[in-house]
């Protein structure tokens, strides 16, 4: 490929994963306004441009606990089954339309019992919602399932159970998200212990909102298999070289990083050095709501921004394919796919 400048358009047409999408994130604002008038729920503004204000995190946000805010005007409307495979549905849609090949969706079944719903009810219609975008356009997705560091451990240990029972029924992974700083990820090791117990891979948010030593919580306590985020492991560089030399794969999400104030510029976003000193770096959305972005966004912003060329976000690209949580055989035959789409024969370590 040249080393023209790309356009938005060119990065559409690229196979792309987002393995750091959270459902509740990334809800369409008019399926929320039509959602909420539908159930008779008050939403902060009744005009769509005044809700995408009050929702996007732009420059009012200063902390990841001012980010997390937006979630409970989202999860409102997130408590009857046919909503929320309405949401999962349209998500694959949007992600498709922008080029993502594989999507990996995390959410938290217990943050949708407003409404009494079962932890399976959650579970089903979320599943539902997703084979439903399967069929309508070709993407491929997974469940990754979230515990909630804010919550007491035993509702984890609960939810990676409710993981272990759906293995294999479309969902994927397991996940440790919600308020970072003052909830250590070892206090839930207990759910992460049964998640190793029944071989299903598992990635944790760190190093956002709290510095290396949750990410050393996460690997060595947790064991993940990925870190979510990870934008402050460049201040321990022995951690780094040990995520390096592993091989562990970091869900970097520029935008949100931005809005949470984990980094407070672009020029201090780490994901470049990450990458220049060989980590296995993905790009992803986090929220596409909150963030006002898609994952081609957030290529753009790597090329334009941070310097990336066409060759390194072919890398980055694949990185992302080969760090999915798919049996080795289901990656293969994808990244077979990927590299006769970017016309190369080999791939990044």
């Amino acid at each position: 490929m040249s080393d023209k400048a790309l356009t938005i358009e060119e990065i559409h047409k690229l196979p792309k994963t987002d393995l750091h999408c959270h459902l509740d994130g990334s809800v369409r604002v008019p399926t929320l306004m039509e959602l909420a008038e539908k159930r008779q729920i008050e939403l902060p503004a009744k005009d769509e441009k005044s809700l995408r204000k009050n929702l996007e995190a732009g420059k009012q946000v200063n902390s990841l606990a001012d980010y997390l805010r937006a979630f409970d005007t989202t999860l409102s409307v997130m408590q009857d089954e046919e909503d929320i495979s309405q949401i999962a549905e349209e998500l694959c849609e949007d992600a498709w339309n922008e080029g993502v090949w594989y999507l990996e969706v995390r959410f938290s079944p217990i943050l949708h019992q407003r409404k009494s719903l079962r932890l399976t009810q959650v579970m089903n219609a979320v599943l539902h919602g997703l084979k439903a975008g399967e069929m309508k356009t070709g993407i491929k997705t997974g469940v990754i399932v979230c515990g909630m560091r804010n919550i007491e451990p035993s509702v984890s240990l609960s939810l990676a159970e409710l993981t272990v029972a759906y293995k294999g029924r479309g969902v994927v992974g397991f996940d440790l998200a919600g308020q970072e700083d003052h909830y250590p990820a070892k206090d839930h090791a207990d759910a992460f212990a049964l998640i190793r117990n029944n071989n299903i891979p598992c990635t944790v948010h760190a190093g956002e909102a709290w510095g290396p030593a949750s990410i050393k919580q996460a690997l060595h306590v947790l064991m993940a298999h990925r870190i979510g985020h990870g934008t402050r492991l460049k201040e321990d560089g022995d951690l780094l070289n040990y995520v390096n030399d592993h091989r562990i794969p970091l869900e970097c999400c520029i935008s949100s990083n931005m809005h949470v104030g984990t980094v407070k510029s672009l020029d201090e976003h780490p994901l470049r050095f990450y990458f220049d000193i060989g980590l296995r770096v993905t790009i992803n959305t986090d929220n596409r709501l909150m963030s006002a972005t898609t994952v081609s966004e957030e290529i753009m912003i790597a090329h334009k921004q941070l310097g990336f060329s066409r060759q390194d976000i072919e890398s980055i690209l694949i990185y992302g394919f080969k760090s999915a949580f798919l049996p080795y055989a289901d990656r293969k035959d994808i990244l077979v796919k990927v590299l006769k789409e970017f016309n190369r024969k080999s791939v990044p370590f």
